[in-house]
Parts: structure tokens; sequence; C-alpha cells
């Protein structure tokens, strides 16, 4: 039993000071120095609850059509006792995970547009990086406050979008034109060829400003929003939003995760685990997506998000 005793002291031990090596930024130090002995005693605790958590959030998000990143922060900020900043940097590695994994696949199938995804991944991307900044240079409180507010408003944005499978252009505006944003996919449900093309590029342009600050400052990814702006707004085929948008997650979520990293705000006890159970979870949700009502799911999701966001709201306000 000794002999037992000593090796767990020494693997708590070199667990702390990895821990302690890999955040050694000001931000990140008052938690550390806080939490250091919860750790020594139970490393393993946490990662594994991140693991199976991480799991169900996989085949959620896949049941209800949304990214993992958008479950993912507010249930662990909420629930969990990890600092912010270390959540917002596992959930842009964990969107960013699922966005590398499609990404080459839907580009093969030709649904996954270049011509669509590289405008507004330049100004996403330039512009997730800017609100990762504010958001690790912003009190925790503060960015809690907009956290809980912005999954809210998210919850409003699930409840009232609606999805057009082929929306309506009548003309394509000189942007769209000057960029040749038009193409041309097999859609097998009709088993023929669909041309589409967009409009309002200007308006999906400054909407982009927006989704990729709050992609960077709150860690969510932007798959609740980069679909209905590409699919409503700009007029793109469902499909083709949906695929674009995974393949601008790739291009958002990797300038952002960047800055995280740099800040030492991505921590492995954290990305780990929750990658390895995302995956898995994204997996079995595909496999389970033929047999389940994807509207009862997409309630359920509603819900906990609901619970999320006024939780993490509370948290901020200092009251939950």
């Amino acid at each position: 039993m000794q002999i037992l005793k000593k090796v767990f002291l020494i693997r708590s031990s070199v667990a702390v000071i990895l821990l302690l090596f890999l955040t050694s930024t000001p931000v990140m130090a008052e938690t550390i120095t806080q939490s250091e002995n919860s750790i020594a005693d139970n490393w393993w605790f946490y990662p594994l609850i991140l693991f199976f958590l991480s799991f169900l959030l996989g085949v959620f998000a896949v049941l209800a059509g949304v990214g993992g990143g958008v479950l993912y922060v507010p249930i662990v900020s909420g629930f969990l006792p990890f600092h912010l900043d270390f959540v917002r940097g596992a959930g842009l590695i964990v969107a960013l995970t699922g966005a590398l994994a499609a990404g080459p696949g839907l580009l093969k199938k030709g649904m996954a547009n270049l011509r669509l995804a590289i405008p507004m991944a330049l100004i996403a991307s330039t512009c997730a990086i800017g609100g990762a900044m504010i958001g690790l240079a912003l009190p925790t409180q503060i960015v809690q406050i907009l956290l809980g507010a912005t999954i809210l408003g998210i919850v409003v944005l699930m409840i009232s979008a609606k999805k057009s499978e082929f929306p309506v252009v009548p003309k394509p505006d000189i942007v769209s034109q000057t960029l040749r944003i038009m193409g041309v996919y097999h859609e097998p449900t009709l088993d023929k060829d669909i041309e589409w093309k967009i409009h309002r590029t200007p308006i999906g342009l400054l909407m982009f400003i927006i989704i990729g600050f709050m992609a960077g400052m709150f860690g969510l990814g932007a798959g609740w929003a980069n679909v209905p702006v590409l699919n409503l707004v700009m007029g793109a085929p469902i499909k083709i939003s949906v695929a674009t948008s995974k393949f601008l997650l790739s291009i958002t979520d990797t300038s952002a995760a960047w800055i995280y990293l740099n800040n030492g705000a991505v921590l492995p006890l954290m990305v780990v685990p929750s990658v390895l159970g995302i995956m898995l979870g994204s997996f079995i949700g595909v496999r389970v997506l033929g047999i389940t009502r994807p509207k009862t799911i997409r309630k359920l999701v509603i819900f906990v998000l609901t619970v999320a966001g006024a939780k993490a709201l509370l948290k901020g306000l200092g009251i939950g």
C-alpha cells in the first residue's frame, strides 16, 4: 500500500507540474493555484466526466443539427468547475475537430463551395482573432454574462429559424457575380443537377463580421449562425449552406484557437477527453439518426441550452 501511495503521489505531482507549465500565463495562474490540491487528489475524475459528457453532446449535436461547440461551452462552463478561458479554448478545438473531419469529404463531393466559403472565411477568421483577444482581455464575469445572453439568443434563433431547401434567387448581385459565386451540384433525392446562385452578398459579409467575432470571443464555433445566413439571407441551397459552413469552421476556429493556445488557455487535460468523446458521440449519432425523431431531440437540445444559458447568465451576475 505504501508503494501504491508513493506512485499515486508522484503521478499527481507530475500532472500538477505539467498543468502549471502549460498554463503559466497570468490569466490562468489564479485558477491553478485555487484548484491545485483537488487536481492532485482527483486529476483523473474531471477528464472522465468530460469524456462521457462530450460523448452525449456529440450524439445530441448530430441529432439536433447543431455544432458541438455551441453545446459544449455553456454546459461545461455552467456546471463544471473550470475557468471560462479553458472551456472556450476547448470548445474551439471541439468545434474545429468536427469541421476538419467533415471538410475534405464535403469538398470532394462538391457540396462545400470554395468560392462561397473563402470570402466569408477571410472576414470571419480575421474577426475571430479580434474576438478571441478581446474575450481573453475582458473580466471573466463580463464574458460569462455575455455568453449567457448569447446562448439565450441562439435558443430564440433555433426556435424561430426556418430552412429553405432551394431558395429563390431572382438575380445575383454584382458582388457575387464579380466573385463568380455560383455552382451546380447533384441532388440525389431528385436525381438531377441543381444550379444555384446567391444574392445580398454585402449583407452576408457584414453578418460574418459579427459571427466571426462571437465565435472567437465565446469559443462556440459558428455553425449555428453560418447556416441561416448562407441559406436564408444569401439564398444558397440548404445542403450547400450546411457543407460550406462546416468548411468555414475549419478556418474560422483555427484562427481563434491559436490565440487561446498562445495564451495558455488550451488545456490538454480538457481537450483530449472532450475531442475523443465528441468524435465517438458524433459517430454514434450518425447511426442513431435514422431511428430517432429529430424534432424531439431538437426540443431537448433547446431546453438544455436554455438552462445552460440561464445558468451562465446567473453565474456572471453572481447569483447562480
